[in-house]
């Protein structure tokens, strides 16, 4: 109860008056005055930014974009977008104007901050989408000398416009990047289905080539093999020009005979002529009928195996020849072909053979043609021979008869003389057609050489050709090994354009346009703040209502006393003196905070979300003050005062009202963790916003602990204070 006592006692020596009563009601308002003014002016300074002047210049000549899908062209003027945004509503009070008036504004204060937007803004900004790029950029003049948060400010408007059409321009970029990803896409389909195609060319190339490289040796080894044939081919010819020769010389033989049978035969004609007169003897001669008759018989008699015989040896003559030349014809033949290989065997003697019957052929027709006029002439002379020695043999036995038998030999005879010169000309004509038989084998053999010389060119054609067939041959192997690696090429090109193709985008309309805003503007910041201060001022609040109760602290102490003169006097206990002494102010105190506490709810509209505890916490930190502030002057005196506005100082800077307390220099850093100030913003902070009351709770800790470690110092200092000396009756300093 002392404690009180001395507190009312202290009261109502500070209210004897009225100055004194005034002079307390000031002290209780100078916390609110300092706190409240300093929160109203600072309320809301970003939601007036309207009021700041700054000039826009636009200098941008637009430019001409391309749309890259349409090929359609589009005029665009980024600068004056941006212009018509900042004076729309762009935080300040802009003013489009000149380039010079800009300049000269900043510099004289008239305007706090100018952007100024280039001829090439629109174009540079485009440029990126014809590959030219060129980085667009706006200039910001500013003057810290007329106001530097003005500049700091600018940077931030400038900034959110850049923002803005970077947004803008990087979503119109990524939409024609992501047309040409869809065009790609289509394009790199029609690749596959080609390559696709490709393949199967190739592989029916490759499969064409395998068959062509088989048949290409299949006709190299026939070539090979035709060569060979037509080497051996050339090799017999001399034979078969010899063969040829020896048939020339068989027919010249066969021309000679006939003419000397033709010769031979000459005389026959006068010959038969004879026999018809002297059958016409014998038909004069009735006398000698029977005698002349059997000796027309006898004679007769001979004379057809004399015909037969001569027939008969006329036939052999001609078959003689014509199988001695049919053999050596065959023979020769033989003898070409004999050394022909065996798959060219049937090729030789198909060519032999062909020559072969078309002399045969001439041989036969001519050999044929005389024997046939010979064999007619014979069977018909024979015939008349045999009727006249039927007729000689019947005068012989009938003699009655004998003139007409002999008439009939007569006429035989004549008949006989007729016929032989037909005969004679069969023998002519045969010797004729022996001789065109001679010719033509002449021909035969001079057309031989140009045979041989065919057979020769056919050789080297064929050499040739086995040459070409070898090298077409290994060509076509090359040819088949390509179209292998071309398929398995084509094979890989295709697989690799469907795979490229599964990993080009194919967008849909929507999806292509949210992908490119996303790329525009990949980042959005949510604001998902654990608790927010909602204007400038309110976060301000926690320190300068911090600030505001040191001060009011600090005053009340230039009118209270910080210890009772006559509490000492009496021998009072130290801890009620101290308490007594502290009362007082710490009374002052929370009507100080009450004071300050309903403008700022209730005038400056700041609604701390815990009310009652932000209240009691204020009246926490206020007794706290007061109890550092009165240590000080109780151990100090006048010097404690002074050290009590240099702890405000050092508290003002390390304490983090305004900036993080990380940033300030490591020499205040260090002190920022031993000031109680720093409890006392740190707890109004969690109290005003909605923050963690258990942070609060650390801070309630903290300061009541120095508010008891104050009141203990000065429980000590009362202590010895009770003892009076000199200097404490005439201090040195007096404030």
């Amino acid at each position: 109860m002392t404690a009180v006592r001395l507190a009312l006692s202290e009261l109502k020596r500070l209210a004897a008056g009225r100055l004194p009563k005034l002079a307390i009601l000031a002290m209780a308002l100078i916390p609110t005055l300092y706190a409240g003014l300093y929160l109203f002016a600072n309320h809301d300074p970003y939601g007036n930014l309207e009021q700041v002047p700054a000039a826009v210049v636009v200098q941008d000549e637009g430019t001409t974009t391309t749309d890259a899908e349409t090929g359609e062209k589009t005029e665009r003027d980024f600068g004056r977008d941006v212009a018509d945004q900042l004076l729309d509503d762009g935080g300040f009070g802009w003013v489009e104007t000149s380039q010079a008036d800009a300049e000269a504004g900043v510099r004289s204060g008239r305007y706090d901050a100018a952007l100024i937007i280039g001829p090439t803004f629109s174009a540079d900004l485009a440029s990126a989408g014809e590959f030219e790029p060129e980085q667009a950029s706006l200039t910001l003049i500013t003057n810290d000398a007329n106001n530097y948060l003005a500049g700091t400010i600018s940077d931030t408007i400038v900034g959110k416009v850049r923002d803005s059409i970077a947004e803008e321009v990087g979503t119109e970029a990524a939409d024609t990047f992501l047309r040409g990803f869809a065009s790609i896409h289509t394009n790199l389909a029609d690749a596959v289905d080609g390559a696709e195609q490709l393949l199967d060319g190739a592989t029916q190339l490759d499969d064409g080539l395998a068959d062509a490289d088989d048949g290409a040796h299949t006709l190299a080894d026939g070539a090979k093999q035709a060569a060979d044939g037509a080497a051996t081919l050339d090799g017999k010819v001399g034979t078969l020009a010899d063969a040829v020769g020896q048939l020339d010389d068989g027919a010249g033989q066969l021309a000679s005979g006939l003419g000397t049978l033709q010769d031979k035969t000459a005389d026959l004609p006068a010959q038969t002529k004879k026999l018809a007169d002297g059958a016409a003897q014998v038909a004069d001669g009735n006398a000698q009928v029977a005698q002349y008759g059997r000796e027309a018989a006898d004679a007769a008699g001979q004379v057809l195996p004399t015909l037969d015989t001569a027939r008969s040896d006329a036939k052999d003559a001609f078959a003689g020849a014509q199988g001695d030349l049919r053999d050596r014809i065959d023979a020769q033949v033989a003898a070409v072909c004999g050394d022909v290989p065996d798959d060219q065997q049937e090729q030789c003697e198909q060519i032999a053979g062909k020559i072969t019957a078309e002399v045969r052929a001439g041989v036969d027709e001519q050999l044929g043609a005389v024997q046939q006029d010979v064999d007619g002439a014979l069977d018909a002379q024979r015939k008349d021979v045999q009727s006249a020695v039927t007729k000689v043999e019947g005068a012989s036995q009938q003699l009655d008869t004998l003139a007409d038998g002999s008439q009939q030999v007569a006429d035989g005879a004549a008949t006989l003389a007729g016929a032989t010169p037909q005969l004679t000309a069969g023998i002519a004509s045969a010797a004729d057609g022996a001789d065109r038989l001679a010719d033509g084998t002449g021909q035969l053999a001079d057309a031989t050489p140009a045979l041989v010389d065919g057979v020769h060119r056919l050789a080297d054609g064929t050499a040739q050709v086995s040459d070409g067939a070898a090298d077409l041959a290994a060509g076509t192997t090359k040819l088949a090994d390509g179209s292998g690696e071309l398929k398995s090429g084509t094979k890989e090109l295709r697989d690799g354009l469907a795979e490229g193709l599964g990993q080009v985008p194919d967008l849909d309309d929507q999806t292509r346009k949210d992908t490119a805003s996303t790329i525009g503007n990949p980042l959005e910041v949510r604001n998902d703040a654990l608790s927010s201060a909602g204007t400038y001022g309110a976060g301000l609040a926690p320190f300068f209502l911090s600030l505001a109760t040191w001060i009011g602290a600090y005053v009340l102490f230039l009118l209270v006393r910080p210890l009772s003169t006559r509490a000492l006097a009496a021998g009072r206990s130290g801890l009620a003196t101290a308490l007594g002494g502290w009362a007082t102010p710490a009374a002052i105190g929370v009507v100080q905070v009450a004071a300050m506490f309903a403008v700022t709810k209730f005038a400056l509209d700041i609604q701390p979300s815990y009310g009652l505890f932000t209240a009691l916490f204020l009246v926490l930190v206020s007794g706290t003050f007061v109890a550092v502030l009165q240590a000080l002057n109780v151990w100090l005196g006048a010097a404690g005062q002074f050290l009590g506005l240099v702890l405000m100082l050092v508290q003002l800077v390390t304490a983090g009202g305004t900036f993080p307390w990380q940033t300030i220099p490591q020499p205040l850093k260090a002190m920022h963790q031993f000031m109680p100030m720093t409890y006392a913003v740190e707890g109004l902070r969690q109290l005003l916003y909605g923050g963690n009351l258990a942070t609060v709770t650390r801070d309630v800790t903290v300061l009541l602990g120095v508010l008891v470690v104050a009141l203990g110092l000065t429980t000590l200092a009362a202590r010895k204070q009770r003892v009076w000396t000199v200097t404490k009756l005439q201090p040195e300093l007096v404030l």
